[in-house]
């Protein structure tokens, strides 16, 4: 660790978060420690701290008062994870119209959120100062894993309203000395692509955090205009926000010749899971509780497929427990090499929304669709939108070494999955733009969303 790093890391970074009234130092350290625990003693740890949340909500949170007292439920007996089945699955509409109810009567100073609402669905919520605390500490231990810490340069692709509209004089001081460059995502023009591929040279970053589809995107571009990115000393490029695709992973790795750490969460959900050097997707396991259910919310069985569902312990002020992300993943059922006695999530395989829906019904993901286009010379950028089960758009970007007979090509290999008699309309376009978070889709299916969530 360089002198200018450990200075930041030892020193302003825990002075910066003493001033915000955070905790976040003291819990990264206990995290560094419990992340060696075996599965019995973290377990000893989350029923412990399950039972002190699910009490003190019973008492000061309206919502959770009244649902304890209708269906019999007492905290205080709370003695095994399992014991959360007892409890209602949450949704982003029981969160809507119970906003203020969701609030603990002692809460003050609560953060106003929402989430983009790529899922279909935005929603508005708060986190309070214990929640942030211990995201941040999780966050903060998982960057460490991989060598690089608070204080390395850093580049940030990001699209996010909530982090591009706080660019004031104060955030802006701030970046500077913890050496963290902040790029736009939500355009991607070719002079924008310059100038972020310029930036990333001169500033030479240890680590670089973004979409995985930004970051993919400023990579091939530098690779076009035969602009080296491989001899900046780049350590990790850290993704998240969107589902990793292996090309996606291969090229920034090629290209920056960095490793490519996958992080999963939510500003509602948290900081979940993190992958480790060894490749193993860790659950943040002393804050965060993974369920995994069916379409009838039914617990299921490590290794099975199914929506992944989320007790976030450090939430007292505004409690997500038990709470339904959207996404379908797949816990792992053994232990990582690298010693962790943190839980694995073993595959995260996208939103319900990555999916799509055949015509008699059959569920698939949006990849039997992806591998199509993702094939064909010419092809640029895409964009699958199943408007229905009977109806298909395909946006696509073009060059000149697309031919027209590869048009008919595409509907005919679309019909072969989702259905014969599927209305497949392609439409060649000049870009496709991103999300309004700065985000990109490939897939977006309203036929799967109503269907899975």
């Amino acid at each position: 660790m360089g002198l200018y790093t450990s200075l930041v890391s030892s020193l302003l970074f825990p002075l910066h978060e003493r001033l915000k009234k955070h905790d976040s130092v003291s819990v990264r350290r206990q995290m560094e420690e419990s992340q060696w625990w075996n599965k019995g003693r973290l377990d000893a740890l989350r029923v412990e701290r399950l039972r002190a949340l699910l009490t003190n909500v019973g008492k000061n949170v309206p919502f959770y008062r009244k649902l304890f007292s209708e269906i019999g439920f007492h905290p205080a007996a709370v003695s095994t994870l399992d014991d959360l089945r007892r409890l209602p699955l949450l949704t982003k509409s029981v969160i809507k119209a119970n906003t203020e109810a969701m609030k603990h009567a002692e809460s003050r100073g609560l953060s106003r959120f929402n989430t983009g609402g790529s899922s279909g669905e935005p929603l508005i919520f708060y986190i309070g100062k214990e929640r942030v605390s211990h995201d941040v500490a999780a966050k903060w231990r998982a960057t460490r894993w991989w060598d690089v810490d608070i204080g390395d340069i850093e580049i940030v692709v990001w699209g996010s309203p909530i982090e591009l509209g706080a660019q004031d004089r104060v955030r802006q001081v701030r970046d500077r000395l913890f050496r963290t460059q902040l790029i736009p995502a939500f355009e991607m023009s070719e002079q924008k692509l310059d100038q972020f591929v310029a930036t990333i040279r001169s500033l030479r970053p240890k680590m670089l955090f973004g979409y995985p589809s930004a970051l993919k995107h400023i990579a091939l571009h530098a690779e076009r205009k035969g602009i080296a990115m491989g001899d900046l000393g780049v350590k990790v490029a850290f993704v998240t926000s969107e589902r990793l695709y292996d090309d996606q992973r291969e090229t920034i790795s090629r290209i920056f010749q960095c490793k490519v750490a996958n992080g999963y969460g939510g500003r509602d959900a948290g900081f979940i899971a993190h992958e480790c050097p060894s490749g193993s997707m860790h659950i943040t396991a002393e804050d965060i509780i993974v369920e995994i259910v069916n379409e009838a919310g039914e617990v299921q069985p490590a290794g099975v497929s199914g929506e992944i569902v989320v007790t976030h312990l450090s939430t007292g002020d505004f409690p997500f427990i038990r709470y339904r992300t959207g996404d379908i993943g797949v816990l792992g059922t053994e232990q990582c090499s690298c010693g962790r006695g943190l839980p694995l999530l073993q595959e995260i395989q996208g939103r319900s929304t990555d999916f799509v829906i055949a015509v008699d019904g059959t569920v698939m993901h949006g990849l039997s669709l992806i591998y199509i286009l993702r094939d064909l010379a010419g092809v640029k950028s895409f964009k699958v939108i199943q408007e229905s089960r009977q109806f298909t758009r395909v946006m696509l970007v073009t060059n000149a070494e697309f031919q027209a007979p590869m048009v008919e090509q595409i509907i005919t290999g679309f019909r072969q999955r989702l259905g014969s008699s599927v209305d497949v309309k392609v439409e060649i376009v000049d870009a496709i733009p991103a999300e309004r978070s700065g985000k990109f889709r490939y897939i977006v299916s309203h036929a799967a969303q109503q269907t899975l969530t």
